[in-house]
């Protein structure tokens, strides 16, 4: 896969404009002190769906042809990434379709089912979610989505990124979970 650009982020960034949130930096004076060091934390927690996973998802999805979206989305996750899929699918009007390991946690599959796409259960493996999301596309002729080895997806995050360096412009290090 190549490089993801700091073009494709930015133009990600258009994308989301509008549709993500942008979420606020915060400090604390109590980590500042334990650290040694200024901090800044990037509340993605509070993006929609409680994740930076909606930027990822938004990105793939608002760049998808009629065609495409027409055919709708696939892909295997147990969490935050179908959670993401399924919401932005939602705001395009098309459908998702979320494979999930049997005993995914079920607040995920809740709101996975809430954005109202369409679970499809697998065995806790990855060959089991590759071989059943194949499965879906080829029932269905939806657009597989990958939960984090697509350029699309990765630009979308990449935005956080621009939004911290944007409020905090001379950091010294940047750490992602």
């Amino acid at each position: 896969m190549a490089a993801v650009t700091i073009e494709a982020i930015r133009d990600a960034a258009q994308r989301l404009d509008g549709v993500a949130h942008r979420t606020p930096v915060v400090t604390s004076r109590l980590m500042n002190e334990a650290a040694g060091c200024e901090l800044f934390f990037k509340c993605e927690n509070l993006q929609r769906v409680g994740a930076f996973k909606f930027r990822g998802a938004w990105n793939a999805v608002a760049q998808l042809s009629d065609d495409e979206a027409s055919r709708g989305v696939v892909t295997h996750s147990s969490g935050n990434h179908a959670q993401a899929l399924a919401l932005a699918a939602r705001e395009r009007g098309m459908p998702a379709h979320i494979v999930m390991p049997r005993g995914a946690p079920a607040v995920k599959r809740e709101a996975v089912a809430g954005y109202g796409a369409r679970i499809v259960e697998c065995e806790p493996n990855l060959a089991a979610r590759e071989t059943t999301a194949a499965e879906v596309m080829a029932e269905t002729g939806a657009v597989f989505i990958h939960p984090y080895d697509d350029p699309r997806i990765i630009a979308g995050q990449g935005t956080a990124a621009l939004e911290l360096l944007d409020e905090v412009p001379d950091l010294d290090v940047v750490l992602a979970p």
